[in-house]
């Protein structure tokens, strides 16, 4: 997405960060089915990273710092969509997921439902 510095500032300005500690929930789904991926959050800087590179750059909470989505395991998430909530504290990404998004190598990190009082697992992990 090529923007420029001011460009970004001004759509980056829109963005309530201080609400969060310097963070906003990240909620990212799959840009085709809208199936939810994951969620993570995002500071000002990776926020910017993954505007100009293209690909979703996450902070760290635990590790604190920047986390480039499949950097190591290749499962990387290619943004092809950026949406701001009407409060301008949360974010909404449209990726194109390569392998599973999930640590667990699932699809989704969404693969435990409520079923009978219990969390069942709905989904088995991806083949490599």
């Amino acid at each position: 997405m090529e923007l420029s510095r001011e460009a970004l500032d001004r759509l980056l300005a829109a963005i309530d960060f201080a609400k969060g500690e310097g963070l906003v929930p990240t909620v990212t789904c799959d840009a085709a089915t809208n199936e939810v991926l994951m969620v993570a959050y995002m500071s000002e800087e990776s926020l910017r990273k993954t505007i100009e590179t293209g690909l979703a750059t996450y902070w760290s909470r635990s590790r604190q710092e920047l986390w480039v989505k499949g950097l190591t395991s290749g499962h990387v998430q290619q943004v092809q969509w950026i949406r701001l909530d009407c409060d301008g504290d949360c974010l909404l990404l449209g990726v194109e997921q390569r392998g599973p998004a999930c640590h667990t190598n699932r699809r989704t990190c969404f693969y435990r439902e409520l079923r009978d009082g219990d969390w069942r697992i709905t989904m088995d992990p991806m083949e490599e």
